[in-house]
């Protein structure tokens, strides 16, 4: 069970006969999973550029008064959970600011390593604060970079970033997209009638009627306006797309590096059955992150599949904080065990990943209480042993579970029968793309550049803001 929660998702639309708000509006839907804490879209009309931001889903910040205001040709949208800086709403986005030559909305897919650094030399220059995230600094170090073109500006502050991004960006007249040289988060482009549309992910493309034409190249630059598309590369000496984007982080009908989603994770689920076949008498997957996988092990394994553990899909982020004995239900809140199904079973049970290692124990319980004989554990990743620092907000190292336990030792903590974690070749198969392409830290350690290893998302926080920026 991940403990973590995901990237954020960002969009872009360049569209000058289309209404760009609504378009980014469903296109934010689309994109939920990526983050829940906050929405926002700016739209520019040539002229000039507004922003819309709120707390919480996207049909809670968003209503169409809200929409109605945010009328132009080029729109970007933002749904954010927090990797630097707080949950508030100062720190959600889009981000707006004025500076030379005129005024930038942005939204940021990522982490920024040395923001700290960079944030502290802007400030020296004379820029002001007033959020706690990195993207602001991103957008600050753009604007105080040389360079005659937003174009030349961003290829500049290029690289001086270290760390994760997937970038939009919206002047008065043009949409940009950006994707960090490492590529750890994706960016894709697409075409609408009319138009161009920039996503994290293919899947938001086909919900607004967009025709998926690639991905945006790690270090490349699009810039879009009313001559069309035009693409600019900066050199990229190592990729490192994170391998969360196919184990849990996309969605399972979007396309990432030509391969589909849904196929990797069923790939991965047949090679868990391979590596640890079991005697069982059905196959439940934790939903929603593990049901393709739990298919997966379930057609290698010959074992029925079973949607014996129900979700709650409509737990997701409120307002209304719930009283101490619906707190004390922890895990019955959002999973729900079928007894009559599960009594006297022997079951495999099929999840992403165990991170911290807290939830995992409840939905054993919960199993077992319900009826199931046995429970055998099975995780679609190598255990987790290092954090993430490029836009994970996942655990501390001393948090990790595989990181001061054995399997055996995680196996009976967890209270499961048998425990088998998918090996790393495995996984690098079920996603059949070249194992120096993708970023496997949180697995092996081997972080692509170096980092700080016990960096605190909140570090920005502490530093002395001002209430303008320049």
């Amino acid at each position: 069970m991940h403990s973590w929660r995901e990237s954020c998702g960002i969009f872009g639309v360049y569209a000058p006969d289309e209404d760009v708000a609504r378009l980014t509006f469903f296109a934010l839907f689309a994109l939920q999973h990526r983050g829940q804490e906050s929405a926002g879209i700016a739209t520019a009309d040539g002229k000039r550029v507004r922003v819309h931001t709120g707390m919480g889903l996207v049909s809670q910040a968003f209503d169409e008064d809200a929409l109605g205001r945010l009328g132009g040709s080029i729109a970007i949208g933002h749904n954010r959970y927090s990797t630097t800086g707080s949950s508030s709403p100062n720190n959600a986005q889009p981000i707006l600011l004025n500076g030379h030559p005129g005024a930038i909305a942005l939204g940021h897919n990522g982490n920024i390593v040395n923001a700290a650094y960079l944030r502290q030399e802007l400030a020296e220059l004379g820029y002001g604060f007033h959020t706690s995230t990195d993207s602001e600094v991103i957008a600050d170090l753009i604007l105080s970079s040389p360079g005659q073109t937003w174009v030349d500006k961003i290829r500049y502050a290029m690289r001086r970033l270290q760390g994760a991004y997937s970038l939009v960006i919206m002047t008065k007249d043009a949409l940009i997209g950006v994707r960090g040289s490492l590529g750890v988060r994706p960016l894709c482009l697409g075409a609408l009638d009319g138009g161009w549309v920039l996503a994290s992910e293919s899947c938001a493309l086909d919900h607004i009627g967009a025709h998926f034409l690639r991905e945006v190249e790690p270090g490349e630059v699009v810039l879009i306006d009313a001559g069309g598309v035009e693409s600019f590369k900066e050199p990229s000496s190592r990729q490192a797309l994170c391998i969360f984007e196919y184990i849990y982080f996309a969605r399972p009908d979007s396309v990432i590096n030509g391969r589909l989603l849904y196929q990797a994770r069923e790939a991965m689920g047949g090679a868990l059955a391979r590596e640890y076949p079991v005697e069982a008498d059905m196959v439940v997957g934790v939903p929603d992150s593990a049901t393709v996988a739990s298919i997966g092990y379930a057609r290698q394994s010959g074992i029925d599949l079973s949607e014996a553990l129900l979700k709650n899909r409509y737990v997701g982020r409120t307002f209304i904080e719930p009283d101490q004995r619906i707190r004390e239900l922890g895990v019955k809140l959002k999973f729900n065990p079928l007894p009559g199904v599960l009594e006297g079973k022997r079951l495999v049970l099929v999840d992403d990943s165990i991170v911290r290692g807290t939830t995992t124990p409840r939905v054993i319980g919960l199993l077992r209480r319900a009826g199931a004989a046995e429970v055998h554990m099975r995780i679609c990743a190598p255990p987790i042993r290092y954090p993430c620092f490029f836009g994970v907000d996942m655990a501390t190292r001393w948090e990790l579970i595989a990181s001061q336990k054995s399997v055996s030792e995680i196996r009976d903590f967890i209270g499961a029968d048998s425990l088998g974690y998918l090996s790393l070749e495995g996984l690098i198969e079920a996603v059949t793309l070249p194992r120096d392409i993708l970023c496997l830290a949180c697995f092996t350690g081997d972080y692509p550049i170096p980092v700080q290893l016990e960096m605190d998302k909140l570090a920005l926080e502490t530093m002395p803001a001002t209430q303008e920026s320049a």
